[in-house]
């Protein structure tokens, strides 16, 4: 951990290894689980169009609809979109009724203007249609299991005493192998490994004998999968967030989130995370503006004039750990959250780099950065 003097401002700097259960889970909001269902390549998404041409929607910083639903759960995205598709249409005089992408391309046609206004929205029902779509299918079920096994507990509270019995309806489900591998991998990272013989079972089970890299090369992230006397693994301790209200399928809360929140609340364990510059007596104080202070100064001056918490993840961050820096800097007002990274993680794309661990070039290509500003979404 670095803290910057004047600057009132944090680096902490984590591996992937710290939490490998946020970026394998399905995650149920907007961005992440496009990024996640969808075949979205560099940030363009492509959809057959009623009228048979291809279309393509660029998620960018430029869509404010995106920028304004990304972080949201599927849930309130599948029932805001179709209201603000009303809301257009009802403002061109059109009669109530539903809204469907068939008769949107009919109005679209008749007027010109309300065709550019449209445009970006018709693309987002597209996306989230799609996203739902998905979900039907293959995801709901999964779900269920993959959160139990994270949380350690039920819907209801009780806790999984046999996580072998939550994973055991995936493994006899057709789910397609990737799905299955990334279910095997939470029942094992929920018991911090499980011994040879289990895991042969495991990998014979999904049929991944020759693909064993993708789950035996956890370990070079420092990921306990083989149970040993020698090793002792804890666990981070966890914030209670029994009585935040939550979708019962995403109960889940990146490890990170519980990080940033002790960080910015001066809260962190100095012997987990020691500082290598001499630490601020109050870092969240007299640095940071609260609203209080300037009441017609917005959140975001307060927060680029306030304190500022940068979190750089080795290794690729999940989109679901780019989410939690927004809600943190949304929830905190004074205090700005940067999350960076080498690269944005998929779970299909992190399961590939586990698996390229095993032939890894000894000199391995320079990578990009990237930085995350959430306080801006």
């Amino acid at each position: 951990m670095y803290n910057f003097g004047k600057t009132q401002a944090q680096l902490l700097i984590v591996e992937r290894g710290f939490d490998p259960v946020s970026p394998i889970l399905h995650e149920l909001t907007y961005q992440a689980m496009a990024y996640d269902l969808i075949d979205i390549q560099e940030d363009t998404y492509k959809y057959k169009a009623e009228d048979g041409p291809e279309k393509e929607a660029q998620l960018s910083e430029d869509d404010q609809l995106w920028i304004k639903l990304r972080h949201k759960h599927i849930a309130e995205v599948a029932e805001q979109i179709p209201k603000l598709v009303k809301e257009i249409a009802a403002s061109k005089k059109k009669p109530d009724g539903k809204i469907t992408i068939a008769n949107l391309s009919q109005m679209m046609k008749k007027m010109p203007a309300f065709r550019k206004q449209m445009t970006e929205k018709k693309a987002h029902l597209h996306l989230a249609e799609d996203c739902m779509e998905h979900y039907s299918k293959n995801v709901e079920k999964l779900c269920k299991a993959e959160q139990d096994l994270a949380v350690g507990s039920d819907v209801e509270g009780v806790k999984v005493k046999d996580a072998m019995r939550t994973l055991l309806p995936v493994l006899l489900h057709p789910y397609n192998p990737p799905d299955k591998i990334r279910a095997v991998l939470l029942y094992i990272f929920s018991l911090s490994g499980t011994t040879t013989e289990n895991l042969n079972k495991l990998i014979q089970h999904v049929k991944i004998e020759d693909q064993q890299e993708f789950i035996l090369n956890w370990k070079a992230l420092g990921v306990p999968i083989i149970t040993s006397p020698s090793f002792f693994s804890r666990k981070p301790t966890r914030r209670d967030r029994s009585q935040e209200d939550t979708y019962k399928l995403s109960r889940w809360t990146p490890v990170i989130k519980d990080v940033m929140e002790d960080a910015v609340e001066n809260k962190l364990d100095t012997k987990e995370w020691p500082h290598l510059s001499e630490s601020p007596a109050a870092w969240n104080g007299s640095g940071a503006v609260s609203a209080r202070q300037k009441h017609k100064a917005s959140s975001q001056d307060e927060r680029r004039t306030g304190s500022r918490l940068i979190v750089f993840v080795v290794g690729g961050m999940s989109y679901s750990e780019m989410r939690c820096a927004y809600e943190v800097t949304q929830t905190v007002k004074s205090c700005e959250v940067i999350i960076g990274s080498s690269h944005i993680l998929t779970p299909t794309g992190l399961l590939n780099d586990i698996k390229a661990l095993s032939k890894a070039p000894s000199k391995a290509p320079m990578e990009t950065l990237t930085i995350e500003e959430r306080s801006n979404a």
